[in-house]
């Protein structure tokens, strides 16, 4: 477990939030929300290597530390929440189950291996991250998910039966973990796109959707530190998505909008 130690000396009295996946894009954007909210922050990678600059720069003045742990391994998943605990001194009280396992299907139907790949990460990892803060009264769960759950289509099957997992997971999770832990969901629409998307397509695509827009970064980690404080609420999905997920598209956005 490679960790690196960053910020000033512990203040108890933040809490602390272990998002996965948060070096850049998405998690980073999740990771500074919640920095700027009050929390300390533990940033996770799979693979050795700096959190991006902008990152750091919007954490700011909150202790973050930076965890290297493949999520495709059992033991080292095993061994994140407790050495997070460990490094900072306290337990672990927001769960971000951010990172994600997504590669495209060369076939109709993925191989097995890809389906191993997938569920590894994106199910398996989550729910034993989030069992390790079972028992602990007012610490709260974040899954991140798709909105494509809401009406999957033929591409990407590995992926998007991973994260259909993923939600069955975060309801199952709810009430096992209950009443001391809260999970809750965040499906997030087309957000931070690759490179595969040019600017005339993503104008096309946000016209597809009812609210005619895609959702920002932020407005996804806007909805990760509601669900964060919303004691009252577990077991839920929040859709960040433009409405996209009252939309039945017959194939994944990269394909659309061309």
């Amino acid at each position: 477990m490679d960790r690196r130690h960053h910020g000033p000396a512990p203040a108890v009295s933040r809490p602390l939030a272990l998002v996965t996946g948060s070096h850049r894009r998405l998690g980073g954007h999740i990771a500074v929300r919640l920095a700027q909210a009050g929390y300390d922050v533990a940033l996770h990678a799979s693979r050795p290597g700096e959190p991006d600059p902008v990152v750091i720069r919007g954490i700011g003045g909150a202790r973050y530390e930076s965890f290297v742990a493949d999520l495709a391994d059992p033991a080292a998943v095993a061994a994140l929440v407790p050495a997070v605990a460990d490094r900072f001194g306290r337990r672990v009280d927001l769960l971000v189950n951010n990172a994600s396992c997504f590669r495209a299907d060369d076939d109709s139907y993925p191989a097995p291996e890809s389906l191993t790949a997938h569920f590894a990460v994106n199910a398996a990892a989550p729910f034993v991250l989030a069992t390790a803060l079972a028992g602990q009264g007012g610490a709260a769960v974040v899954n991140i998910l798709d909105q494509r759950i809401a009406h999957p289509h033929r591409d990407q099957l590995a992926y998007t039966l991973s994260k259909q997992a993923l939600a069955e997971a975060t309801r199952t999770l709810a009430l096992a973990l209950a009443p001391s832990v809260r999970v809750n969901g965040v499906a997030p629409g087309l957000t931070i796109a690759t490179e595969d998307y040019d600017a005339e397509q993503l104008e096309r695509l946000a016209a597809m959707m009812p609210l005619e827009r895609l959702p920002s970064p932020d407005q996804v980690a806007d909805a990760v530190l509601f669900l964060a404080g919303a004691t009252a609420s577990t077991g839920q999905m929040l859709f960040v998505d433009g409405g996209a997920g009252l939309v039945r598209f017959e194939r994944d956005f990269v394909h659309l909008g061309r």
